[in-house]
């Protein structure tokens, strides 16, 4: 029978005390894109790692939740997408069950972005676009790697992967079953640290054909 560690850390005391300027309605810009795009790119000049890294999460048609965490690699007014094998358990879900949430966990700048929306797939022209400006390696990968699939060992990844380079000398095409899915926000939520656990969060939130702003309590 399994134990518990002996020496498992103290949690309940584990914790900081964010001493930020906050986050004020006025200081939002007119628009979630607007905003997302500062946040981004004072993520980006701070050195945070991996900043276009955010939590997905996803949920199988009978609401079973899922998440992970992947890359975002395009954002504009309609939204924000990541590519991924279309066989992986992340897009099967999303595109079962068209409804994903994302978190952008900016912590070293006491920061999160919550978004919550729809889900669609990319046109094929668009996948095989940005697939083109992939490293080679990246490209390979995608290649070898059934995502989500049972391995019997590491040893058979390698073997798909020097299996699909000496298929592919030259250009590498996008995989059939590889594809890109955007994250249509209808909430894009703006959370800043706070003391006392007295956290500011501001909500974008569609409302017809436009935009409202909403306080929420921490």
């Amino acid at each position: 029978m399994s134990r518990d560690p002996p020496d498992l850390p103290d949690l309940a005391n584990l914790r900081s005390d964010y001493r930020t300027s906050g986050l004020s309605e006025a200081d939002l810009a007119a628009d979630w894109l607007s905003q997302f795009h500062a946040w981004l790119a004072d993520a980006i000049a701070a050195g945070v790692p991996e900043p276009n890294a955010m939590t997905l999460a996803t949920a199988d048609r009978s609401g079973r939740p899922s998440a992970r965490t992947v890359l975002l690699k395009q954002y504009d007014r309609r939204g924000f997408v990541f590519f991924t094998n279309l066989g992986s358990r992340k897009a099967t879900e999303a595109l079962s069950n068209p409804y994903a949430a994302l978190v952008f966990a900016w912590l070293a700048r006491h920061r999160q972005v919550v978004v919550c929306g729809t889900v669609a797939e990319l046109p094929r022209a668009d996948t095989e676009a940005y697939f083109a400006h992939r490293p080679r390696g990246a490209q390979l990968g995608a290649w070898a790697s059934s995502q989500s699939r049972v391995l019997a060992s590491r040893a058979e990844l390698e073997r798909g992967y020097a299996e699909v380079a000496g298929r592919f000398p030259g250009r590498v095409p996008a995989p059939p079953d590889w594809g890109g899915l955007r994250v249509v926000p209808e909430s894009v939520e703006f959370w800043q640290g706070s003391a006392d656990r007295l956290h500011d969060r501001l909500r974008y939130r569609r409302a017809g054909a436009g935009w409202l702003v909403e306080r929420l309590a921490p």
